[in-house]
């Protein structure tokens, strides 16, 4: 009984990491000229305010700032979003 205890717990803990899957939307830019995009990215934190400290950096390595985080949401938002993001899908 204690095994089959422990291999429970054990599998329950691996399978954290994939449900802990997180998307955020954002509107970002770039001046000069300038150029507005809204994109969805992978963030590591299911959080608001991390996602913006996250995709702030990453934005800002290619040349574009970000001006607001939407919100952030699981993998089941995805779908309903790619048409939007286009080229901005999951890019950044």
């Amino acid at each position: 009984m204690l095994r089959l205890t422990l291999a429970i717990t054990l599998a329950a803990v691996l399978a954290l990491p994939a449900q802990a899957e997180c998307y955020a939307d954002y509107k970002a830019k770039q001046d000069n000229p300038l150029r507005l995009h809204y994109g969805v990215a992978q963030v590591t934190k299911c959080n608001k305010a991390a996602a913006k400290a996250e995709l702030a950096e990453r934005l800002a390595a290619s040349g574009w700032k970000l001006l607001n985080v939407l919100g952030v949401f699981g993998p089941e938002g995805l779908e309903e979003r790619k048409a939007s993001a286009a080229e901005y899908f999951l890019r950044f």
